[in-house]
């Protein structure tokens, strides 16, 4: 399913609830399993996005590194908040669960419109 989405992902730039829908078909599988697993890993954009998505952690150990600093100097600069997309759809900016490197707080990630994330 992962694997799928990021496909439908990589050719549309999103992944709409009718795509979803598509995916469960083909992999014979509920809807909802596959609407899930969408909403809850925030490499998939459930709703149109920036050609760049910038992800911020904020959960604990990044927090206290300083990724609420960092989180307002970026609404600030792109001006914007969470979960939006600059007028001119350059970069949509997400708040993001546990990005894995703790050890490296605070931790950013950018995901390009067309999947590649760095």
């Amino acid at each position: 399913m992962i694997a799928a989405l990021a496909i439908a992902q990589n050719e549309l730039g999103w992944i709409s609830k009718d795509v979803m829908e598509d995916v469960a078909r083909y992999l014979e599988m509920p809807a909802i399993a596959v609407y899930e697993v969408a909403s809850f890993y925030t490499m998939y954009n459930v709703e149109p996005a920036g050609r760049c998505k910038i992800t911020i952690c904020t959960n604990l150990p990044c927090a206290l590194s300083g990724a609420n600093r960092a989180a307002q100097h970026l609404q600030q600069r792109l001006g914007i908040g969470f979960n939006e997309t600059t007028p001119d759809g350059a970069f949509t900016l997400k708040e993001g669960e546990c990005l894995g490197a703790c050890g490296d707080a605070p931790v950013c990630g950018e995901q390009h419109a067309h999947g590649r994330f760095s």
